[in-house]
């Protein structure tokens, strides 16, 4: 079970900032580093997680969350190409994946995810998408079609549009830049906190 909010941050400083604020769901999507620095950004979040009795997932790197012995990885379309999911199944490791259109949906349910993230739902700022915005409708009918396996919404999601997210179909709304970029993250943190309670 995924809890409705989902934070995805850059940093183990990002939360231990935002865990205090009752955030139980989040990914570390470290990019561009240095291998000894991604391998102690992966230990501090666990720690950081355990300690609060939060979920970590870690975006890409999924040697490096094994040697952790984390509990989540999330792939993205490319990674699966060079993963290897004999491996992280034996160090019962759960998964993610991301899909962004049908023939992504199919690839990704062939190697039975433990969740399916779909976006971007909304444009989004994050990054150049080669994907147009999916809309609540897509959710709607990605939810119909994988079952039970929880799916996650992601992309240009903010506190204002995750209840409608969330009633669309989705088991969890991803979060990035209305909580990275607001004037006071922590209080946004809170309110998305209070605001997807119900939807748990």
């Amino acid at each position: 079970m995924l809890d409705p909010f989902y934070v995805i941050v850059d940093s183990a400083a990002w939360i231990a900032r935002l865990l205090p604020c009752g955030v139980r769901l989040v990914q570390l999507r470290i990019k561009d580093q240095p291998d000894a620095t991604l391998r102690a950004g992966i230990i501090n979040a666990k720690a950081l997680c355990e300690r609060h009795g939060a979920k970590l997932v870690v975006n890409d790197y999924w040697r490096q969350a094994i040697d952790a012995g984390c509990e989540f990885i999330h792939l993205g379309q490319g990674d699966l190409a060079t993963a290897d999911l004999s491996a992280i199944r034996r160090a019962g490791i759960k998964f993610g994946v991301s899909t962004h259109d049908e023939a992504e949906l199919s690839r990704a349910l062939d190697v039975s995810p433990d969740y399916i993230a779909l976006g971007p739902v909304y444009p989004t700022i994050l990054k150049a998408m080669l994907f147009a915005p999916q809309g609540l409708p897509r959710i709607t009918e990605w939810k119909k079609k994988i079952g039970e396996i929880p799916l996650v919404g992601i992309g240009g999601i903010t506190l204002e549009r995750a209840a409608g997210v969330l009633e669309a179909g989705a088991d969890s709304a991803a979060v990035v830049t209305d909580i990275s970029l607001n004037a006071d993250p922590e209080q946004r943190a809170r309110d998305w906190v209070e605001a997807t309670r119900g939807f748990a």
